[in-house]
């Protein structure tokens, strides 16, 4: 497989998805994810946007009774493998709301990569808004 696993579940995700998927890069799955979407061509942009902002909520949700729960051992695992199954729901939208803007996943990550870069190199990781 070639890479370096840091617990149990990265290694029985990968894989799964190696085997089931081999070597999917961003802009396969933007293109596979953009065919279960259902909803009305009217509701372009607004649904998927809609969407993202509810799974995030659910993974916020998951979050917090993680910490509610203080961590508790006998169900964390279980609890990390529901937190990345709604990432997964996150990245349905975020790959069909890019989809829907006529953008490709993979220039949506590099421009990130690059705006991160940036605010490093500037020492401007921390802080608030956009243009800092």
């Amino acid at each position: 497989m070639g890479y370096q696993h840091s617990n149990w579940l990265e290694y029985e995700m990968l894989k799964w998805k190696e085997e089931k998927y081999g070597n999917m890069e961003l802009n396969e799955y933007q293109k596979k994810a953009k065919s279960y979407a259902i909803y009305p061509e009217s509701y372009r942009i607004t649904y998927p946007a809609l969407g993202l902002a509810g799974e995030a909520g659910e993974i916020a949700n998951k979050v917090k009774k993680l910490i509610r729960d203080d961590y508790a051992k006998e169900d964390y695992e279980q609890k990390k493998i529901d937190i990345a199954f709604e990432i997964g729901d996150v990245l349905w939208y975020c790959a069909t709301l890019a989809q829907d803007l006529g953008v490709s996943l993979s220039v949506i990550a590099a421009q990130n990569l690059d705006k991160l870069e940036d605010r490093k190199q500037r020492n401007a990781i921390q802080g608030d808004g956009d243009n800092r």
